[in-house]
């Protein structure tokens, strides 16, 4: 039996800084080298940081189709008490699917700030998502969206499976279900960053909003990136989106001192 290799280029992370750490989380079928440059970033600014490998992700597609929703909170929970035993306090930050592990995970672990970045509140309103289980026999994959990046540079580099796991879009029902059910007990401070530009999260679906209002936590920020595609941690605004969160930390971490 062939074991999975990881893609060179998307191996889990950690970059040692002081005591405030931080817990980046890729997105669906994405690696951690989408959040890479975010890490080095906030590693600049002292904190240590670990960039997890969400399970059957960075190897082929085809492990993936054996991952469930509940496989990727476990990497959530392995990356946080890794990260535990170096730092004091530990701040989430997740990317699309990513930001719903980090609400989920927040909701019932200890989390100095949570930072979600496009990330969904709810899946479209599709009957076709009933269908996804015997869908999958069927035809296991699905071509990828079109491509709403502004930094071609960027996109042409980016890192992820070249295809959508049909059965995986299965386990997405009950990860929204029971992130939206944790959402009232997160109440660490929290940032939400997403683009207007976003052909993915849709500004008009009001997923921001929607968190926002349902989330538990008093100190509540918003940010709206213009100019940005989804993968807003490596698309042309992405300095902006590094540099918010290092204020949010930051700032959390100048109150809480």
């Amino acid at each position: 039996m062939k074991m999975p290799t990881t893609m060179p280029g998307a191996e889990p992370f950690f970059l040692p800084g002081r005591s405030t750490g931080c817990l980046l989380i890729h997105g669906f079928t994405g690696t951690p080298f989408e959040m890479r440059a975010l890490g080095e970033h906030l590693n600049k600014e002292g904190h240590t940081v670990l960039g997890i490998r969400l399970s059957a992700h960075g190897t082929k597609p085809d492990d993936m189709i054996r991952a469930r929703w509940r496989d990727w909170v476990a990497s959530v929970e392995d990356g946080w008490n890794l990260l535990s035993g170096s730092t004091n306090r530990i701040f989430i930050m997740g990317l699309s699917m990513g930001g719903m592990l980090s609400l989920l995970y927040a909701s019932y672990a200890p989390a100095a700030g949570i930072v979600v970045i496009a990330t969904p509140h709810h899946l479209p309103d599709d009957p076709r998502l009933r269908f996804v289980k015997p869908l999958s026999i069927i035809k296991p994959y699905m071509p990828k969206g079109e491509s709403d990046w502004f930094d071609e540079e960027a996109d042409s580099s980016h890192m992820c499976y070249p295809v959508d796991p049909t059965r995986s879009y299965a386990e997405l029902p009950e990860l929204v279900e029971a992130m939206q059910a944790g959402l009232p007990s997160v109440k660490a401070p929290i940032l939400l960053i997403y683009s207007k530009d976003d052909q993915m999260v849709l500004a008009k679906d009001g997923h921001m909003d929607h968190i926002y209002k349902a989330v538990g936590s008093q100190d509540k920020n918003k940010l709206w990136i213009e100019k940005s595609g989804h993968v807003l941690t490596r698309d042309a605004q992405r300095e902006t989106v590094f540099k918010a969160c290092a204020d949010f930390v930051a700032r959390i971490n100048t109150t809480n001192n």
